[in-house]
């Protein structure tokens, strides 16, 4: 199983915070995942954002960190700050 957290807008813009998705061999990294969720179609659209930021365990990474089962995966937008 994955966990998979979605922070500040994208919680909002995908009315998620949460969930849990039974681990698949295709979802070898953070971009193949990511892909994965985007298939969902409409407003999971947003994740293909090039801003976006993302975390496995609690760590920061880029999109092509690998995954395992059992890993939590984190997306969140770049934060900007004036």
């Amino acid at each position: 199983m994955l966990r998979i957290n979605y922070f500040a807008r994208y919680r909002e813009l995908l009315d998620c915070e949460s969930e849990w998705l039974p681990w698949q061999a295709d979802f070898a990294t953070i971009e193949n995942l990511r892909a994965f969720l985007q298939r969902r179609g409409e407003c999971w659209a947003v994740l293909a954002e090039t801003t976006l930021m993302c975390a496995c365990n609690q760590e920061l990474c880029t999109t092509d960190a690998v995954l395992r089962d059992g890993d939590e995966v984190a997306f969140f937008p770049a934060v900007t700050g004036g």
